[in-house]
């Protein structure tokens, strides 16, 4: 099994954390959207990180569909979702909040890196701030709710919340004061000590 993608993606991050959890061997490629764009072409037509090279070379791509593929594939009893109706649905409200949190913190970066600064609208800029205030104002309280467990285990609401909250304070620390979301900020801090996440660095 093959991932391609680069680890400062964090939906390339939380597949290969998620790999890693699962016990799930596989070898990483870290190929480029950007400056390996013709190597990544030749592996996946449509350049899209990340994406798995099964071991019958089938080409999946989008992490959420990576993980619900590798949830199938995985050793009984070893599922990163919990199976209770109720607790399911808290870990889908979390993983949802974090990624929109991820795609507008991308959106933010994208719009200042890559477009023209004349060609930048404010008024986009706000309205996509404000969703990603929204999103981990959203996950600050839900996790302060509802801990999550910080035992040494990891699950994919777990996963996915420390990497989206590494990934936003990573490339936009002053948007999102971490003063202002301690138990984002406290869970962050336990996933990046264990080994999962230490032997997968965001940068």
């Amino acid at each position: 099994m093959q991932l391609i993608g680069m680890l400062d993606s964090p939906y390339v991050r939380r597949v290969a954390i998620s790999l890693r959890v699962l016990d799930i061997p596989f070898e990483h490629r870290p190929v480029s959207v950007f400056s390996t764009f013709d190597q990544f072409q030749h592996i996946n037509p449509v350049v899209k990180a990340p994406t798995l090279v099964t071991d019958d070379g089938t080409v999946l791509m989008d992490s959420q569909l990576i993980l619900d593929y590798l949830e199938n594939v995985v050793h009984p009893g070893h599922s990163l979702m919990p199976t209770a109706a109720a607790a399911r649905t808290q870990a889908l409200r979390l993983i949802g909040l974090a990624l929109a949190g991820c795609e507008k913190t991308v959106q933010i970066v994208y719009e200042h890196n890559l477009r023209p600064a004349e060609k930048q609208h404010a008024p986009w800029l706000e309205r996509v701030e404000g969703q990603l205030r929204a999103a981990f104002t959203a996950l600050e309280q839900e996790v302060s709710r509802h801990p999550l467990p910080a035992d040494g285990s990891l699950n994919q609401a777990g996963i996915t919340l420390a990497v989206a909250w590494q990934f936003n304070q990573m490339l936009l620390p002053d948007v999102l004061a971490s003063a202002d979301h301690p138990a984002l900020q406290a869970y962050s801090d336990y996933a990046e000590q264990l080994p999962a996440f230490v032997a997968t660095p965001a940068a």
